[in-house]
C-alpha cells in the first residue's frame, strides 16, 4: 500500500531555484530522504510505514522551473511497518509482488509554482506494474548549504494521497460486524536531500 512514497521524492527536484543550479543535475541523497505511508486498519487505527531505499535525480537549467526533469525510485522490497511477517506479506503475491515488480518508480510531466516556496508536481508513478498520474504537493527548496564533503545540499518534502486499488493492490478481508480490515486511500510524505558536486573536495568523513 506503500507506493506513493516513490512519487514524492522526485517533485523535490522540481522547485530548486536558478540560483542553485550551476549544475544540471542533483541526485537524491538516499542517506538522508524518506518515504513514509501510512493507511488505516480496521477502521480503526492508523499503521504507518516507509521503504528504506530511494535514488533518482532532477535536471534543472536553473532557469525555467516548468523544464526540469525528475525521476524517481523506490526499492519496494525495503518496505517496513516494524512487524517482520506483515512485512513478509506486503512483498507477497497478495500486494506489492516484489519479485515481479521490485521498483515503484516516477517520472514528472508538470510542475508549477503553488504559492511561495510551494509546488505542485505531476507525474507518472508506475507500481506494482499499473502506470497512473499522479499530483504532490511541494514544499522548498531549503537553504542551499555546502556539506563541507564536496558537496551542495537542498531540501524539499511533498506530500500526497494515493488510492492502492487503482495499481491493482486490492487484498481485503471482510469483518465480522462490517467493513473492510484495510483501507483503500493511502497518505504519502516525503523528505528530500538532493545532492550535486560543489567542486571544494574534503577529507573529512561523511555522515
Amino acid at each position: 500500500m506503500r507506493k506513493s512514497a516513490v512519487l514524492a521524492v522526485v517533485a523535490f527536484g522540481l522547485a530548486l531555484p536558478g540560483a542553485y543550479a550551476a549544475t544540471d543535475e542533483w541526485k537524491v541523497d538516499p542517506m538522508h530522504s524518506a518515504a513514509h505511508f501510512s493507511i488505516k486498519h480496521m477502521m480503526i487505527s492508523t499503521v504507518r510505514g516507509s521503504f528504506g531505499k530511494l535514488s533518482g535525480t532532477v535536471d534543472y537549467d536553473g532557469k525555467n522551473l516548468a523544464n526540469a526533469k525528475v525521476n524517481a525510485s523506490i526499492d519496494a522490497t525495503t518496505i517496513d511497518t516494524n512487524e517482520a511477517k506483515r512485512d513478509e506479506h506486503l512483498r507477497g503475491k497478495d500486494f506489492f509482488e516484489v519479485e515481479k515488480f521490485p521498483n515503484i518508480t516516477f517520472k514528472s510531466t508538470k510542475i508549477k509554482p503553488s504559492g511561495k516556496g510551494k509546488f505542485s508536481m505531476t507525474g507518472d508513478l508506475t507500481m506494482h506494474g499499473v502506470t497512473k498520474p499522479v499530483t504532490l504537493a511541494v514544499e522548498g527548496p531549503s537553504q542551499q548549504i555546502d556539506d563541507k564533503h564536496g558537496n551542495y545540499k537542498v531540501g524539499f518534502s511533498a506530500t500526497g494521497t494515493i488510492n492502492r486499488k487503482d495499481f491493482g493492490i486490492t487484498y481485503n478481508s471482510v469483518l465480522d460486524g462490517g467493513g473492510v480490515a484495510l483501507g483503500e486511500q493511502v497518505p504519502i510524505t516525503l523528505d528530500i536531500e538532493l545532492s550535486k558536486p560543489s567542486g571544494k573536495a574534503s577529507d573529512k568523513p561523511k555522515s
